[in-house]
C-alpha cells in the first residue's frame, strides 16, 4: 500500500512538473536568445532608470533607444537588478517576472488540472513578454495577487500591490474596485494611503525630493505625448495601438473618431455589474470581475503591444477557471480563437503573411475583446449567488506538491 501511494505522488508531481518546468524554460530560452542577439533594449531602458535616478537624469529624455515610460518608483523596483552585469540582471529580471506572474496564478483556488490548463494557456504570453524582457507578467501578477489578498482580508498587502501598480504602470490603480469587496474598507483606505506615500517618497532614497516630484510630472508628460503618438497615422505601422479603438482606427479610419467614444460605454458597461450589491457574497462575482479588469486594462489602452496582451489572457485563463464543468463548446472555440489569434499568430510560428494582417489592424485584441463581451454579460445576468448558497469559503493556500 505505501509503495502504491508513492508511485501515485510520483505520478501526480510527474504531471505537475513538466507545465512547471516548460513554464520557466520558456521564459529562460526567450531571454536568452535575445541576450545572444544583443536586443535586450526594453531591459537597458529600464536598468537606466536607476543610474538615471541617482544621477539626477530626466528620466523622460530620449538616450537613443526609447522612451522610458513607467513611474519614478520603477527605479527602486529594477534596483537590484540593475546593479549586476546586464547578462545577468536581464536574466534574473526576466525570470523574476515568470515566477511572480506563475506564483499568483497559483495562488488562485483553482483545481490542479484547472491550473496547468491556465499555465499553459498563458505560456506563449509569457514568453513573449520575455523576448521583450517586458514588465507585464509582473503586472498581471500583481493584479493577482491584490486580489487573492483582498479575499484572505490581508488588506495591508493587497494595497501595497495596487499602489505598486498604479505609481509604476498606471495599470494597477484598478485594482482600486477590489476595495468594494474588502471587509476592512477602513483599513484599506490607510494602508492605500500609507503605501502611497511610503512608495511616492521611496526613490528619493537614491535621488531627492525635488527630483522625484519633478519626475511625476514628467512622467505624466510623457505619458500624454506617447498617447497621442499612439492614436495619430503613424501608430498603424507602429506595434502600439493594438486595442479596441486601434481596431476601429486601422479598419475603418473613421473621420472625427475619438478615444472616449469606445471608452465612454465600455465604463459604463464595466460599473454597471458593480451595482448588483448581492453578488458581491459570491467568490465566482468577485473573481469574474478581476478577469475584466484584467482584459479591461489592455484592451482599452492605446499603450497596449503585444508583450502587453499576457495581462488580457491571464484574465482570459482565470475566465475559463471560473467556467462550470464540464466546459461547453462555444467556451472551448472562444478559449481557442484567443490562443490561435491573440497569441500563436502573433509569433513567428505563424507565417510573416498570416501574422501582418493581425498587426496592421490591431486583431491581436479582438478575441479578447468577445470574451471582455461575454464576461460582462454574466456579470450582469448571472445569478452567482444561487450557485453559492452562502459566500464561498475558498482556500488561497498554494497548491499543493507543486
Amino acid at each position: 500500500m505505501n509503495l502504491l501511494l508513492r508511485n501515485i505522488r510520483f505520478s501526480r508531481t510527474k504531471q505537475i512538473a513538466f507545465p512547471v518546468l516548460a513554464w520557466f524554460v520558456m521564459a529562460f530560452v526567450a531571454v536568452l536568445a535575445e541576450t545572444l542577439r544583443g536586443s535586450i533594449q526594453n531591459y537597458y531602458i529600464f536598468r537606466d532608470s536607476f543610474w538615471h535616478s541617482t544621477h539626477f537624469q530626466n528620466l523622460y529624455a530620449n538616450y537613443g533607444l526609447d522612451i522610458f515610460h513607467y513611474g519614478p518608483s520603477f527605479a527602486c523596483l529594477i534596483a537590484p537588478f540593475a546593479i549586476l552585469p546586464d547578462w545577468l540582471g536581464v536574466t534574473l529580471w526576466t525570470l523574476a517576472n515568470a515566477w511572480l506572474l506563475y506564483y499568483a496564478l497559483r495562488r488562485m483556488p483553482f483545481e490542479r488540472t484547472t491550473f496547468l490548463i491556465i499555465l499553459l494557456f498563458c505560456a506563449i504570453e509569457m514568453m513573449t513578454a520575455s523576448h521583450n524582457t517586458q514588465f507585464n507578467p509582473m503586472v498581471a501578477a500583481w493584479l493577482v495577487l491584490a486580489f487573492v489578498l483582498i479575499e484572505e482580508e490581508k488588506d495591508i498587502w493587497g494595497t501595497l500591490f495596487i499602489a505598486a501598480g498604479l505609481l509604476t504602470k498606471i495599470y494597477g490603480g484598478v485594482g482600486l474596485l477590489f476595495f468594494l469587496f474588502s471587509k476592512h474598507k477602513i483599513k484599506f483606505i490607510g494602508f492605500f494611503a500609507g503605501w502611497m506615500l511610503l512608495l511616492f517618497c521611496l526613490p528619493m532614497l537614491i535621488s531627492s525630493p525635488s527630483f522625484v516630484i519633478e519626475s511625476y510630472q514628467q512622467w505624466i508628460h510623457a505619458l500624454v505625448i506617447k498617447n497621442n503618438k499612439n492614436i495619430s497615422g503613424a501608430a498603424v505601422a507602429s506595434a502600439q495601438d493594438m486595442c479596441v479603438m486601434g481596431i476601429i482606427r486601422r479598419l475603418f479610419h473613421p473621420e472625427g473618431f475619438a478615444d472616449w467614444m469606445v471608452m465612454a460605454p465600455a465604463a459604463v458597461l464595466l460599473a454597471l455589474p458593480l451595482l448588483r450589491f448581492k453578488q458581491y457574497a459570491a467568490f465566482a462575482y468577485r473573481a469574474s470581475y478581476l478577469a475584466v479588469l484584467l482584459i479591461t486594462v489592455v484592451i482599452f489602452s492605446t499603450a497596449s503591444e503585444s508583450a502587453t496582451f499576457v495581462i488580457a489572457v491571464a484574465g482570459v485563463a482565470i475566465w475559463y477557471g471560473l467556467q462550470d464543468k464540464p466546459i461547453n463548446k462555444w467556451q472551448i472555440a472562444l478559449l481557442l480563437l484567443v490562443w490561435v489569434v491573440t497569441s500563436l499568430a502573433t509569433t513567428d510560428l505563424v507565417p510573416r503573411i498570416l501574422r501582418k494582417p493581425i498587426k496592421t489592424y490591431s486583431l491581436k485584441a479582438l478575441p479578447p475583446f468577445i470574451v471582455w463581451l461575454v464576461l460582462i454579460a454574466q456579470l450582469l445576468f448571472t445569478q452567482f449567488t444561487a450557485k453559492e448558497k452562502a459566500p464561498l469559503k475558498r482556500s488561497f493556500k498554494p497548491i499543493a506538491q507543486l
